[in-house]
Formats: C-alpha cells, structure tokens, sequence
C-alpha cells in the first residue's frame, strides 16, 4: 500500500472515531449491510476516482446507473432504511476508501419520518460535508434533495424545509457542493406527486421516476 492510500486510511480511521465522539453512535443493526460492502471490495477493488452513490433505499435501488449515466464510472454504496447519519458513520468505509472525484447522496426523508427534525438533517449533512473534504478536499459532493413521496406526503413541509436549508449551505462552496432540487419536476398539474414515479408502496420510484432524476444529475457528473 502506497504512503498516501496509509495516510489516507490513517485519517478516515481518525475521522470515524471522531464522528462517533460527536454523537453518532455506530448503527449496529448496518454492520452486515457494510461488511458485505467490505468483502466485495477484497474481491474486486472498486475503481478509485470513481462517482460513489450513498444514501438510503432510493440509491440501493437504482440499480440502472452504468445504463444512465454511460461513460461514469460508478459505485453504489446505498443501504435501504439509512438515515443521514448513518451515512456519516460509515464514510470512512463506504466513501473514503474509493478517493472518489463526486459523492452523491441522498438520504434525509427516513429521517423525518422518524422525527428528526429539518434542521437536525441539515446538520448532518454537513457533518457528512465535513468529514468528506477533510480527507478529500477536492471532492464534489452532490445532494439530491428529499424526494415528494405520496406515502410520506404529511411531512411534506419538512422535506421542504430540509431541502431549502441543506440548499442555502451547498451554496456556500458551489465549486464543492452541488444541491439537486428533484421536488418539484416530481410534481402533477395538480400539485401532487406524479403516480406512475412511484411503485406500489407510493415511496420508492419506478423506472420513470429514476428517469426524471437522471437527466438533470447527468450534466453534475461531468
């Protein structure tokens, strides 16, 4: 292992410890999800500079990402059910390791449905932020925000608010930080969220609905 890649391990390993000592207790009940992460990658090291997806269910599931995005190289890192802070626990492992060249995450309405607040989200993303350009500075971190789920539509006000605060810190370092604002293309004539994105469950997306995404995430990846 080259002196950088040590360092680099070194300082993720720093990062993680410190992460945890800010408050994000290890979400034990993601050790499998993560470990088959870590195992794949002792069998086939993932490119480095790559493009790394994190998040919750929305990014396990777009299992269409070399298809959409062709001539990317990407890497998926999604574990269903994962609030923001899980992601920022794990970073060390499921980020760090690949010196990824763009992080795209999205995650944060697992959180508000659970209570969390908008603002508590928005911290974590910057946790997230944070901890990502400590080790990788030059890295480009892309939020898509919290998507209008017909399920989850009572909580709409705060993916709303999320969003926009999570928005206002990505444009604090445009050339680092990238908000992707998916809401309203989501959105019927009449307001609502259009059906036919959704599968049956009225939360995770159909084809159609990784279609809306695609096109506007595209020209972020370049």
């Amino acid at each position: 292992m080259s002196k950088n890649r040590l360092r680099l391990l070194a300082l993720a390993l720093a990062l993680a410890f410190t992460g945890a000592g800010a408050g994000f207790a290890a979400p034990e009940k993601w050790s499998a999800a993560i470990a088959k992460f870590t195992q794949a990658d002792a069998t086939t090291p993932p490119p480095a500079h790559a493009v790394v997806f994190v998040g919750s269910s929305s990014i396990v599931k777009w299992t269409s990402l070399a298809r959409d995005f062709p001539g990317v190289q990407t890497i998926n890192r999604g574990f269903g059910g994962s609030e923001l802070a899980d992601s920022v626990f794990y970073a060390d492992r499921i980020v760090l390791p690949y010196q990824p060249r763009i992080v795209v995450v999205y995650a944060g309405d697992n959180d508000l449905k659970a209570g969390k607040s908008p603002e508590t989200v928005a911290a974590d993303f910057k946790a997230f932020r944070t901890k990502i350009h400590a080790a990788l500075p030059a890295a480009r971190i892309v939020f898509i925000g919290i998507k209008p789920s017909p399920s989850r539509w009572d909580i709409r006000e705060k993916g709303l608010k999320a969003n926009a605060l999570i928005a206002a810190d990505c444009a604090t370092a445009p050339q680092r930080l990238a908000f992707l604002d998916i809401w309203q293309p989501m959105l019927g004539p009449d307001g609502l969220p259009r059906p036919e994105l959704y599968v049956a469950d009225k939360l995770h997306l159909t084809p159609a609905g990784y279609a809306v995404w695609t096109p506007l995430l595209a020209p972020l990846l370049k």
